[in-house]
């Protein structure tokens, strides 16, 4: 909402105000100072140059409320007779008194707004809390200022208007998933609306979700089911592969018996290297199977 241009006067304004104020009274008190001399001998009197002062001091007052000093980011917004003359500022400028008056003044920063869905329900029937924040900043002071009475109500009315409307669309799997397209989203409806009011809305952050506890424990419950439900099927599709793997091992080593000797050495030294004792004799030879049989009889 536009603030009273007096409550916001900077200590510069005020310095430049009363520095004015003391010269021009200075100025008057001299320039009257010979009528008022003049007056007194012509018509034998005293005093005229202290009646004098009471104008002289009401004049001065008015030529130091012309002067003007803004900050950067201060727009006024000036009236001519009742009428809309321009936008002021920042910096030093003059407003001519009683012709031109000032209506307000604007803050042209970035401002921050929170907003709140309170007891919405979702898509599928679940009340929820959403907390919102709302960044935005005026981008033409004068429709901000003659367009609405108060810009930055109508923007938090209708930010939380799109969030209950978002809300009441959405799942609440959806609506905790997808955050970032949901403020995207309430971002584009709420610039739309406040745009009308010259407010040009920056960014729409979702701060807070509040749902039960309870739905919010059967939720990690079905996503605790639903990533072991992955995982197993991760593995069964793992077992599958070193399967066909497999397969295909065989298939190459049946087909040359040198590459299987190889792989039962290889399996050997693999054996071995586990700290157990190998005994290796040929495969097939007599005096081996002897041996191997005695000593199988002899345990």
């Amino acid at each position: 909402m536009s603030q009273s241009f007096h409550s916001q006067t900077n200590s510069v304004q005020i310095f430049v105000r009363i520095l004015i104020l003391f010269l021009s009274f200075i100025v008057g008190v001299v320039l009257f100072f010979p009528l008022s001399i003049l007056i007194d001998s012509s018509f034998k009197t005293e005093g005229t140059l202290t009646i004098l002062l009471i104008p002289i001091a009401f004049i001065s007052y008015v030529i130091s409320t012309c002067f003007y000093i803004l900050p950067e980011w201060s727009r006024i917004i000036v009236l001519k007779l009742g009428k809309f003359d321009s936008v002021k500022g920042p910096g030093f400028f003059l407003i001519p008194p009683f012709i031109y008056s000032v209506a307000a003044t604007v803050d042209t920063r970035i401002e921050t707004n929170q907003v709140e869905a309170t007891a919405t329900l979702t898509k599928d029937n679940v009340p929820t809390k959403v907390t919102a924040a709302v960044e935005f900043k005026v981008e033409d002071p004068k429709k901000a200022t003659l367009e609405v009475m108060n810009y930055r109500q109508s923007v938090i009315w209708l930010s939380t208007e799109a969030l209950k409307n978002t809300i009441g669309n959405l799942d609440l799997k959806d609506l905790l998933n997808q955050r970032e397209q949901i403020a995207t989203s309430l971002r584009a409806q709420i610039d739309e609306g406040a745009s009308i009011y010259g407010i040009d809305v920056r960014a729409v952050r979702i701060t807070d979700i509040d749902t039960p506890q309870n739905l919010v424990e059967e939720l990690a419950a079905i996503a605790r089911s639903r990533r072991a439900a992955e995982a197993k099927q991760i593995e069964a599709s793992a077992e599958v592969l070193v399967a066909e793997k497999l397969l295909e091992a065989s298939t190459i080593l049946t087909k040359s018996p040198e590459a299987m000797k190889l792989r039962e050495l290889q399996i050997l030294a693999d054996i071995a290297r586990s700290g157990s004792t190998v005994v290796v004799y040929p495969y097939g030879d007599r005096n081996a199977q002897e041996i191997a049989h005695g000593h199988t009889l002899k345990r």
